[in-house]
């Protein structure tokens, strides 16, 4: 698709769960295209922290590196004080807050090779905040303790003939809770306005199912939007003075203009 579209379509990332971070070629490609990404890996993605002090030298052979760890067992050895807190801008259930922390890492590839640098990006949230801030395919996207849930994810330091603005960590996260929004308009297409609900024969008619679904997924999105800004929720007492209003209207007729007033001043 970047082949074919890339070009004609402007885009400044590329992101993807863990089902696409895994397969360290994609990442490649991507990085010889000079493409930004921000992929998730797996909770097991085995990684040294090249920000990390090294091992002291003992005098002989070669000078030690950093060691070897799981993303995992390296994000549990962190202090309580090298996570950044940022709140996100507002979801269905008001501002999403999220704990994140970056660092320049090099992690294994095919036959446990040393692949290039790389920032990883790893998100800290509440287990009782079960919004769909962040996309994931398999079981092992995630880890999890007595009070939080952790993703990980990898982002380029530099593509095939330049190097890579280094990213703020709100920049990443509108990136990663953008992933996520992509996710769940599919979810909601196919739940909703038949999305997977086709019988074609033909690319051309998959391609035409695919863009009536999505403008009716947009549509549906859009209302909603426009719901929430033009139609604030009532209180209790504003509901009970409504009806009040609607029983005296039988004997004393209002108008519904006048009954609506009414209300919203309570």
């Amino acid at each position: 698709m970047l082949d074919l579209w890339g070009d004609q379509v402007a885009h400044g990332w590329v992101t993807g769960d863990d089902e696409f971070g895994r397969h360290t070629r994609l990442r490649h490609d991507l990085r010889e295209r000079g493409e930004r990404s921000v992929l998730g890996v797996p909770c097991t993605t085995t990684m040294r922290d090249l920000e990390a002090p090294l091992p002291e030298y003992q005098g002989r052979g070669r000078r030690p590196k950093a060691p070897w760890h799981s993303v995992t067992e390296w994000r549990q050895s962190l202090p309580g004080d090298a996570w950044t807190h940022l709140t996100g801008r507002d979801g269905e259930k008001g501002p999403v807050a999220i704990a994140m922390v970056k660092r320049r890492v090099q992690t294994r590839i095919e036959r446990k090779r040393t692949g290039p640098e790389e920032w990883l990006v790893v998100t800290r949230r509440p287990l009782t905040d079960d919004r769909a801030l962040e996309a994931r395919a398999s079981r092992d996207a995630t880890d999890q303790d007595a009070q939080h849930r952790y993703q990980y994810y990898l982002t380029p330091t530099e593509g095939s003939k330049v190097a890579f603005k280094e990213p703020s960590l709100g920049e990443l996260a509108r990136v990663i809770k953008a992933g996520a929004c992509i996710e769940a308009s599919f979810k909601r297409g196919k739940g909703e306005v038949g999305m997977d609900a086709y019988q074609v024969r033909t690319w051309q008619g998959w391609h035409h199912h695919m863009a009536l679904s999505l403008i009716a997924v947009w549509f549906l999105l859009t209302e909603t939007h426009r719901g929430q800004s033009l139609t604030p929720a009532l209180t209790l007492p504003q509901v009970r003075y409504g009806l009040s209003l609607l029983l005296l209207a039988v004997f004393c007729p209002l108008g519904v203009d006048y009954i609506c007033r009414q209300v919203q001043r309570q």
